[in-house]
């Protein structure tokens, strides 16, 4: 619990540390740095692939994931997997009001309204598909099929964010930040849900 407990720790400093960098304006030579080399590898192709990519972490898709999961998964686990994204993107919608940091207004492929920080994208794929990858590591018990779905799960979350770059609605630090936060988040979800789980059945 320790170790976890600073992991928690040291991603919320993270996300603080960003937070502090955009709100004083002494990030975005970083932002524009990598904002330049990815649009340097824009092509027809890829821009399919990361109009793809990006929509999997879309309103839509992300609600029929959680009805998916609330409807397949046990019961402790089903009201895990609608508190994660309901909570997280509550704080999510909270912080982008507090910081107001506009979009990147340039070189867009998708059209895309609200505030950039953090990037809301980013911590509902930590909310949805990092859920699932705390779920495949506690109950998934054959080791290829855990590295599969680990693989992929972190994959899509890893594209998703890269993707907000790629189509130019979000600058890095917003996803960077949002990951930070959202995993913290899930990580006090996930253990809040689970612990109470194993103590109640006296397992741990």
């Amino acid at each position: 619990m320790k170790k976890k407990v600073i992991f928690i720790t040291l991603c919320l400093l993270m996300f603080i540390i960003i937070t502090i960098l955009v709100c004083i304006n002494h990030i975005q030579a970083f932002d524009d740095f990598i904002y330049e080399k990815l649009f340097q590898l824009r092509s027809n192709s890829l821009d399919v692939i990361m109009k793809g990519i990006t929509t999997c972490g879309n309103t839509i898709p992300i609600i029929i994931m959680v009805i998916g999961l609330a409807i397949t998964l046990p019961k402790r686990e089903k009201i895990l997997a609608v508190i994660s994204p309901t909570t997280i993107m509550g704080m999510n919608w909270i912080i982008k009001h507090i910081i107001c940091r506009p979009r990147p207004d340039h070189l867009r492929l998708i059209k895309q309204g609200g505030y950039s920080y953090p990037s809301g994208h980013a911590m509902v794929s930590i909310a949805v598909y990092g859920f699932l990858i705390s779920y495949v590591l506690e109950y998934v018990k054959d080791k290829k099929w855990k590295i599969a779905f680990v693989s992929v799960f972190t994959l899509l979350i890893l594209g998703i964010g890269m993707s907000r770059i790629y189509v130019g609605v979000h600058y890095p630090s917003d996803v960077i930040a949002g990951y930070f936060l959202a995993i913290a988040m899930e990580t006090v979800i996930v253990l809040f849900g689970r612990g109470y789980k194993n103590d109640k059945n006296g397992s741990k």
